[in-house]
């Protein structure tokens, strides 16, 4: 299964260090039951972008966090046997739970913000307590950051990546 698991720039640096991600159980995003009944229209494609869409936004939490993080979103996605993937039990309709730490074998690819996008993903990174409780003007700001297309890294790129956040 497909899971698109939230981090950050720093978290990033520490997978590739460790050499996966851990320790679980890890919570992740991905194609659950409840996003099929959610978007019953949407083709396989469609739905996996949802899930990501639900772990961006997990990722803007993560860096409400930590305020030493540069102001990017990262998704980690990651192949995952069922048998470790239980969905979560709570309102996130996309939200599972990995029951294994994820080896870097596992990863298929590593999706993140684009420079250009700090500003409004620092603008989302503030607004996001008071968009989370219901504030319409805060929801906006939000709403900015994920217009913003996170960009596609193969596994192969991480050291890249890793050695561009390090400098």
């Amino acid at each position: 299964m497909r899971v698109y698991v939230p981090a950050t720039l720093p978290a990033l640096v520490t997978l590739w260090d460790a050499g996966g991600l851990g320790p679980k159980p890890l919570r992740g995003y991905a194609v659950t039951p409840t996003l099929r009944e959610w978007y019953a229209h949407g083709d396989l494609e469609e739905l996996e972008d949802a899930a990501m869409s639900d772990a961006a936004r997990a990722s803007l939490r993560l860096l409400c966090q930590d305020p030493t993080a540069p102001r990017r979103r990262v998704i980690v996605a990651a192949d995952v046997p069922d048998d470790f993937v239980s969905w979560a039990a709570d309102t996130d309709r996309a939200a599972v739970v990995i029951d294994a730490t994820l080896p870097l074998a596992t990863i298929a690819a590593v999706h993140i913000d684009a420079k250009e996008a700090d500003a409004d993903i620092a603008a989302a990174v503030t607004a996001m307590p008071a968009a989370d409780n219901g504030d319409e003007d805060a929801q906006f700001a939000v709403d900015g950051a994920e217009g913003h297309e996170l960009l596609w890294y193969a596994t192969q790129e991480i050291p890249h990546v890793v050695a561009d956040i390090e400098s």
